[in-house]
């Protein structure tokens, strides 16, 4: 029996299961001093012990018993397999603004396997358009894979392929694309598509959800409500995020691309805007603009500007921050680091040599907060006045994240250092606040 057919087992349980003819999904007696029980195995963690099965009972409940001494395995057969069936997709209206769903993975793009128990990035967004109906009486939706991950495994490679995928559609004649993805780093790609996307003349708007489609709290097909029918009447062109504002179903909030943050592991309303307010909202079936500037629909006409340098670090400064771990990007040719730093942008005066070493190598150091809220100013206390004469860039209210992701984005698309630090300066998708709001943690 191959090992895929046994996935996470090893060592004598293995043997004992082979012994018996059994594989992941089969129907099988367990046998031990604990009882006997029944239920079809279950894959297991490749880095478990090796002396525990998993049985899924009846009661659609997960048990791990003991493999042991006297244990026995009896083959019943095949159990089964419950599979998702998505219902048939709705019928397309004819009249109804066009909206391009790409999907990339994630929750979102997710749904439980019945088998395992498990949250699997296989769910395509026609899936998710046959599974809410209702979005066929808002747009006339097209939905189709680019990616199927979740976010932890998207970099520069798939903003870029994300970027190139909105300019077809774009050129399709879409009048919004609505980009589902994982939570985990949606601010990171968000804010890669600011800047990537120049002149945008629609909506772009990612979405992510806290919860599987087919669990009975998730926050998938409001959320989908919610931006599919903001991409295909909201009076903006900005790259935007959209989820839930509260715990409730009642209103979608779009924050900024570059200025949003995901602060809670689990919550609906787990990303806010950081320093600013959001963009908009949708509530009642009608999109209320919250922000008084903004890019309107319709002008100008798309660029892309979608290269990344890989050699750029984000680090979080921490008290006994050692040295040689600057050393170590500088010598291993690394052209940016984005500073975490403490308060009002600080880090110890044990990292000044090492920081002027980066310098001298030709590295752009830049400064963003650690704190949530607020921004630097690294004129009030000495240590930030002498950073700046060691060339460390102070970066105001920009989120750490989106620094990062914008010096990549500005070395790649400059022709030197100097120039890179002049886009670095200026405010191209809102990631400086003019004004920093004295704004907190929602809920």
């Amino acid at each position: 029996m191959g090992d895929e057919q046994l996935h996470g087992y090893r060592g004598k349980l293995k043997e004992a299961l082979e012994a018996a003819g059994v594989g992941i999904g089969d129907l099988l007696r367990f046998e031990s001093g604990d009882g006997s029980f029944e239920g079809s195995l279950m894959p297991r963690v490749e880095t478990a012990d090796d002396w525990h099965v998993v049985l899924k009972l009846k009661s659609g409940y997960n048990v791990g018993i003991a493999f042991g001494e006297g244990a026995k395995v009896v083959r019943l057969g095949q159990a089964e397999k419950p599979e998702f069936r998505p219902p048939p997709l709705p019928e397309v209206k004819a009249g109804l603004p066009k909206v391009s769903i790409v999907s990339t993975g994630g929750t979102i793009a997710s749904r439980v396997d019945y088998i395992t128990g498990g949250v699997h990035a296989a769910m395509s967004s026609r899936d998710l358009l046959s599974i809410v109906p209702e979005l066929s009486d808002i747009a006339a939706v097209d939905a189709d894979i680019l990616y199927s991950t979740f976010s932890e495994n998207i970099d520069a490679e798939q903003w870029t392929g994300i970027a190139r995928r909105i300019a077809e559609k774009v050129k399709e004649g879409a009048q919004g694309v609505v980009i589902t993805h994982g939570t985990d780093t949606l601010g990171y790609s968000s804010a890669a598509l600011s800047f990537v996307l120049r002149n945008l003349p629609i909506p772009v708007i990612f979405v992510g959800s806290q919860r599987s489609s087919d669990r009975p709290s998730s926050d998938a097909a409001t959320n989908l409500l919610g931006v599919v029918s903001t991409a295909a009447h909201a009076p903006f062109a900005e790259v935007v995020l959209g989820m839930h504002e509260t715990t409730s179903d009642t209103s979608i909030v779009f924050h900024w691309g570059t200025k949003a943050r995901k602060l809670h592991t689990s919550t609906r309303y787990a990303f806010q805007s950081v320093n600013t307010e959001p963009l908009a909202r949708y509530v009642d079936g009608k999109v209320e603009m919250i922000a008084e500037s903004y890019r309107k629909r319709g002008e100008g006409e798309l660029e892309l500007m979608d290269s990344f340098e890989s050699k750029v670090a984000l680090i979080k400064f921490h008290p006994g921050f050692q040295p040689s771990t600057i050393d170590w990007y500088v010598d291993d040719g690394y052209k940016g680091v984005i500073l975490e730093g403490t308060g009002l942008g600080h880090v110890s005066t044990g990292l000044y040599e090492a920081l002027r070493g980066a310098v001298k190598a030709g590295v752009v150091l830049g400064m963003a907060p650690q704190c949530v809220w607020g921004r630097i100013d690294m004129d009030v206390y000495s240590t930030g006045r002498e950073l700046q004469e060691i060339g460390v860039e102070p970066l105001g209210d920009m989120l750490a994240e989106t620094a990062f992701v914008k010096l990549r984005w500005a070395l790649a698309n400059s022709d030197d250092i100097e120039e890179a630090m002049e886009l670095m300066r200026r405010n191209i998708a809102g990631e400086y606040s003019d004004r920093t709001l004295y704004t907190g943690r929602f809920g």
